[in-house]
């Protein structure tokens, strides 16, 4: 680093005051960090050795000094809850409730501690607000809620004293509690020793912390070396410099004493990229370009530093740097919450909460939450899980019972599925967390030390397996944690605040930092990220009891203090660097949206004469169209295809209709045969409803084919209906038994659709209809022999029904959509084949064509019935033949004059000239 870093500063202050031994200095860091580095810098003053200075971060010197020992949020809220429990008694809420506002008042205890408030005033001050807005009730007409309300606001102070005794006695504590032990106790401290005490890098102080350092430095046994710029302290309105000024103003050393450090580093000459992207990985994968980009610079990449306004863009900011990059450091903690093992374990904790709260007789689960444990890519390759995920697709499984697949969980080939999917109903909390730490215990064990990704794998559950330990601990210890919810619920918030840590060599290759982690530390190069509203600075959280006002009154920070602190890291990252690169998300709309920072805005109005700022703009390109239609030329190949489909299959009805709908459709699905990928339907789709009814139909009457219909045998069919509908609806759908919800509904439509049929065919047999039933669900083929065509092609179909009545024959297809008349009738045969709206009228047509090409001679209808139109029963096709009269007949005429409208229409599609092009929708 360059000998003007601040650490080198106070590395040549620290050699000039103890020259010849360091043992009575103690140096006092705002954090952990920055000792590493320190120490690195002390080296290059100290020519003979020496023992090095005892290094520690403030909240270390503060239990020193008050022998009181931190403990986590999570065992913190433990302890309250003993103690709201000794207090309320029997009217103690349960866990659940009382963490929901339980954490929030922990935090006010610790703030009023940490400014040294008055506990009483501050809290009684409170619950006279509470009072006041409800001074117009009449005492008669508060209601109990209010009642409640006001007491919990009584109740602020006992919590506070009797939990502050507890944890006293204990020698336990929070921050807060931590720091106003440390004020009572401090010159006792310092009386007991002989050291000096050098405070450095600090920017803003708590009342405790003040008060502290302050007697140190009236003693003569403290030196307090603060880093600020003078163009920050010597601006009034500058947030960078907001404590510090007060500081400088306010403290009486400073009235008799020098202020060190303020330096002239801001204003030197600084090339300082502003660089706008959508989304968060876009400015991940630039950091990765700018790190590649510093060329010769990228053998003395501990001089560059990434800061990370958002923890999340740390894995793909990994993900994007270049290989030069041989070496690295990660000095920040990686949220638990984007822990991809944590989101796995807490992903099969809601698949078996949810079985248990159903509480039926069997462990039941739903389709999107095993399939969410299922395709995880960290279980993915370890359960092999294809077989189940087709059955849960093709069956459409949306709540079935593990049982099920009981035989794929106790595969002994692979033991994972059983601790994953076994039921948890019997087991008690800690059976739980023992059998969530195997399953990461079997996730470590399948893993390879020899590839890179694998060994961050490995920190990850490394960090669960602590976090997993941690939870078994409280249970043993607390007695509460009985419920599988309480449990969970706990679970997520110790989730939420693990971290995961990553181990580097702090002192080569490329560091890569939060915010906070920057401090005291400076460097050449910067690439900042994040710098958005609400990231940088972090914003309005209004995570307390206290009101704003109130906080101003009394002398609490305020949101308006916690964005001059995030100033301050701001403006000292870009303080004695010479290159910095400020990146934004610029989406200013949606998920994933930013806003552009006040600090960016205030660089721009502020820009000093030696700032080289250039703003770049990266974006994606986007083409001119934004949606350009797909256009496939017909290539030999396709050529060739066609020619070997149209020879053998061939072509049905559909496969038509679909070109005429879109030819690109046509394409994927009739020639490369791509189908849609199966999705479990929760509720029947209108094609699967149609299917159910088919099926019925041709089970129904398949007993009858090749006999006359009479009135019996149609009320025998309909006395099996309601039961073949249940077959067809659990083998076509789904297995339940049990319908709920849209499935019931759609099941009784199923039935009422047979019923409304089956009274039809009843009522034409009683008004004297002969029908013969010839053939039900029947292939029929045809080869179109053309000139105009390059060669025969075939045409298929399957015909739900043909049936000979009063002496006619009849070709039936069932549509579960609606069907007008409309749809069957033709006025003109030009242009028949070519347009979409004909495409029932082309269906039946075709039907007719294959049906009648054993006897040429032969008459037929061919119609629909459609269950939607049920009042217009079967619709035939007919040709207009004048105002009313309609010419249903389907004769060897009518069917010439069709396959030349066919053949135009397959003539198109065979055309090499033509492309296939997509229809737009």
């Amino acid at each position: 680093m360059n000998s003007n870093t601040f650490l080198d500063k106070l590395s040549a202050q620290i050699c000039a005051d103890f020259p010849d031994s360091m043992d009575n200095l103690v140096i006092v860091l705002p954090n952990k960090r920055a000792k590493v580095f320190l120490l690195e810098n002390l080296k290059k003053y100290y020519r003979s050795s020496v023992f090095a200075p005892e290094i520690i971060n403030i909240e270390d010197f503060i239990q020193q000094i008050s022998k009181i020992r931190g403990i986590d949020s999570i065992e913190l809220l433990f302890k309250f809850y003993v103690v709201y429990q000794e207090i309320e008694q029997t009217n103690a809420q349960d866990f659940d409730h009382f963490a929901s506002w339980a954490n929030m008042l922990l935090g006010d205890f610790n703030e009023v501690d940490r400014y040294l408030l008055d506990p009483n005033y501050v809290f009684s001050y409170l619950k006279n607000i509470e009072d006041i807005k409800h001074w117009s009730l009449d005492p008669e007409k508060k209601t109990d809620l209010i009642e409640n309300y006001l007491a919990f606001w009584e109740q602020i102070p006992v919590y506070y004293k009797r939990f502050y005794e507890v944890l006293l006695e204990e020698r336990i504590g929070y921050q807060g509690m931590i720091y106003r032990e440390a004020v009572k106790l401090h010159k006792e401290f310092l009386n007991r020793n002989n050291k000096v005490y050098y405070f450095a890098g600090f920017n803003a102080l708590n009342a405790a912390e003040e008060k502290i350092i302050q007697h140190f430095l009236l003693e003569k046994r403290g030196k307090v070396f603060w880093d600020i710029d003078k163009h920050f302290i010597e601006d009034p309105y500058h947030d960078a410099g907001l404590f510090l000024r007060r500081i400088k103003r306010n403290w009486t050393h400073y009235q008799y004493n020098p202020f060190e450090w303020i330096v002239d580093e801001f204003g030197k000459e600084k090339n300082i990229q502003v660089i706008q992207t959508p989304k968060s990985v876009g400015q991940a994968k630039i950091a990765g370009q700018i790190v590649e980009g510093l060329g010769e610079e990228a053998s003395r990449l501990e001089k560059v530093a990434i800061v990370l306004g958002e923890e999340n863009l740390l894995l793909p900011v990994l993900h994007s740097l270049p290989s030069s990059v041989s070496s690295l450091n990660i000095t920040m903690g990686y949220s638990g919450k984007s822990n991809p093992i944590q989101i796995l374990l807490n992903k099969i904790f809601k698949l078996h909460l949810s079985a248990i709260r159903r509480s039926g007789k069997q462990y039941v689960v739903y389709y999107k939450e095993i399939l969410d444990v299922l395709t995880n890519p960290v279980l993915a390759q370890i359960i092999a899980p294809d077989e189940v995920i087709k059955e849960i697709n093709d069956r459409n499984l949306s709540f079935f019972s593990l049982k099920r697949f009981g035989e794929w969980i106790d595969s002994d080939t692979y033991p994972l599925r059983r601790l994953v999917f076994k039921a948890w109903k019997e087991l008690t909390p800690v059976e739980v967390l023992q059998n969530l730490i195997e399953i990461v215990l079997t996730i470590k064990n399948s893993l390879n030390d020899e590839v890179h990704s694998e060994r961050i794998s490995k920190t990850f559950l490394y960090s669960s397996y602590q976090m997993l330990n941690r939870l078994v601990s409280y249970c043993q210890r607390y007695q509460f944690i009985q419920s599988y919810d309480t449990l969970y619920s706990l679970f997520k918030q110790v989730m939420d605040m693990s971290e995961v840590s990553f181990e580097g060599e702090p002192l080569e290759g490329l560091q890569i930092m939060g915010v906070l982690e920057s401090r005291v530390l400076d460097f050449d190069t910067v690439i900042v990220t994040s710098v958005n509203e609400g990231k940088f600075p972090a914003g309005k959280s209004i995570n307390s009891f206290i009101p704003y006002d109130v906080k101003r009154e009394i002398g609490l920070p305020t949101y308006k203090e916690k964005d001059a602190i995030y100033s301050y890291h701001f403006y000292h990252l870009l303080l004695r660097a010479k290159n910095v690169y400020l990146l934004y998300n610029s989406q200013s709309e949606g998920m994933d949206a930013g806003e552009k920072s006040r600090f960016l805005t205030q660089l721009e109005v502020e820009q000093l004469a030696n700032h080289n700022v250039k703003y770049i703009t990266y974006s994606a390109d986007l083409p001119e169209k934004a949606n350009e239609l797909i256009q496939i030329p017909k290539s030999q190949l396709l050529q060739e295809e066609l020619k070997r489909i149209s020879t053998t299959k061939g072509f049905s009805p559909s496969a038509l209709s679909n070109y005429l709908r879109n030819p690109i459709q046509f394409y994927l699905q009739r020639i490369l045969r791509i189908r849609e990928v199966e999705e479990v339907e929760e509720s029947v789709a209108l094609n699967t409803l149609g299917t159910i009814i088919h099926n019925s139909l041709e089970n129904l009457y398949k007993p009858y084919k090749g006999a006359r219909l009479t009135v019996d045998i149609i009320k025998s069919i309909q006395s099996k209906a309601d039961e073949e509908v249940q077959t067809q609806f659990e083998e076509v759908y789904n297995s339940d038994k049990e319908k709920i919800g849209k499935n019931l509904l759609a099941f009784e439509v199923a039935k009422r659709n047979v019923y409304h049929f089956l009274e039809g065919e009843l009522e034409k047999l009683n008004e004297g209809d002969d029908i013969l039933l010839l053939e039900l669900e029947t292939e029929l083929t045809y080869t179109l022999v053309d000139d105009r065509l390059p060669y025969p092609i075939n045409l298929f179909g399957f015909v739900d029904r043909i049936e000979e009545r009063n002496g006619v024959i009849r070709v039936i297809d069932y549509k579960s959509g609606k069907v007008a008349s409309t749809n069957v009738r033709l006025s003109n045969w030009e242009g028949l084949t070519l347009d979409l709206k004909n495409d029932k009228i082309i269906q039946l047509l075709c039907y007719a064509l294959m049906y009648t090409k054993n006897d040429s001679t032969q008459s037929v209808e061919a119609g629909i019935y459609s269950f939607k139109n049920r009042k217009e029963g079967f619709l035939f096709f007919g040709v207009n033949e004048g105002r009313n009269n309609v010419n249903h007949a389907i004769t060897q005429e009518t069917l010439a004059l069709f396959k030349d409208e066919l053949v135009t229409l397959l003539l198109e599609i065979l055309n090499p000239d033509i492309d296939f092009i997509e229809n737009e929708l």
